[in-house]
Parts: structure tokens; C-alpha cells; sequence
């Protein structure tokens, strides 16, 4: 998803007292709000393909697993839309206005996203003690990227391609990359 800014600023509250009332999703960022206009279809394929890989699994280990209109606090002042969480937190089983306490967060890359997701969004993600894995899906080529969290602030990078498992250590989950992109046309 691309966000785009929008020019008022606003309180937490006021975001989340005004946002639900939206045709669109907005993130917001230290009073900024940016609106979340839609994807491509194969970045929706592969959202769906991460989570129909994942839902069964994660879900029989009593963790929640959301897609594209569930929105992550991330700290006090930042809500971001994730393409995929999954939080095993009690603390977010009931949750109904945004997850607190994530431990796997998946973005699907495009390029008015991928400097974004790279950057400020998992410097943001990185602050979350519970999240133990980020994963970077390309929207353009065959390629996936794994952060998981190390000892203290290390994270360990590794990249995929077309022929590998992806080890998601957080939720207990091997998923082949061949699956992630299943019926997934990448326009070339």
C-alpha cells in the first residue's frame, strides 16, 4: 500500500476517534496522518498466499493473525498498517481498535513502499520488545528478507529466493517461497 499525506495534523485521539469514520485507512505518525491507497494485485496475492501459509498454524498456537485493515500501535504516537501481523500475545487476542504487542510483521514491497518499509517503518518495528521477526516480501521479483531479532539490538538478516524454505522462527513455521508466489504475476 502507498501512503500518501494528508495536510492536518491531529491528536492520538483524535485520529482514533476519526479514523474508523474513514473511507480509507490512515496511518499516523507523531500527528501526521497518511492516507493508504490501495495495491497492486499482486501485492494483495501475496499478502493472501503469506497469510493462507500461515493462518492454520499460528492460529492452533492461540496466536492472532491479521491482514491489511489491522492496524499496529506502535508507540504511543505511531499506528501503521502492516500487510500482515501476527501477535501471540493475550495481551492482543481481544483487541478490536489495533495490536499492541506483535511478534511477526510481514510488508509486501512495492516501489512507492520499499524505502518506506526499509526504513522508517522498521526502525519503528525494531522498538516493539515482542516483535521477533520482520519480513520483507518483494512485490517485483522473487525475493524474500527475514530480520530476526538477536541479542540485545542485533538483527540477523537472511535473504530467500525461489528454491528456499523460509524458517519463521517466531511462530514455528517453514513456508517454501514457491508458495508465497503462487499464481502471483510479477508483470514480466
Amino acid at each position: 500500500m502507498i501512503a500518501t499525506p494528508q495536510p492536518q495534523k491531529m491528536t492520538v485521539a483524535t485520529y482514533l476517534d476519526w479514523e474508523p469514520h474513514q473511507e480509507l485507512r490512515y496511518e499516523f505518525v507523531n500527528g501526521d496522518v497518511f492516507a493508504m491507497t490501495g495495491g497492486s494485485l499482486p501485492h494483495n496475492d501475496i499478502a493472501i498466499n503469506v497469510l493462507t501459509a500461515l493462518r492454520a498454524q499460528v492460529r492452533a498456537q492461540g496466536c492472532r493473525i491479521n491482514i491489511a485493515d489491522a492496524k499496529v500501535n506502535v508507540t504511543p504516537s505511531i499506528y501503521r498498517y502492516p500487510d500482515l501481523v501476527v501477535s501471540c500475545d493475550p495481551r492482543d487476542q481481544a483487541a478490536t481498535d489495533a495490536i499492541r504487542h506483535p511478534k511477526l510483521i510481514v510488508e509486501v514491497l512495492s516501489p512507492g513502499t520499499e524505502a518506506l518499509d526499509r526504513g522508517d517503518k522498521f526502525k519503528e518495528y525494531r522498538t516493539l520488545p515482542t516483535l521477533m521477526e520482520y519480513v520483507l516480501v518483494s512485490g517485483t521479483e522473487i525475493s524474500v528478507e527475514v530480520y530476526r531479532r538477536g541479542e540485545g539490538r542485533l538483527w540477523l538478516y537472511t535473504a530467500y529466493q525461489a528454491e528456499d524454505m523460509i524458517p519463521l522462527e517466531s511462530v514455528g513455521v517453514e513456508v517454501p517461497v514457491t508458495l508465497i508466489y503462487e499464481a502471483v504475476d510479477l508483470g514480466g
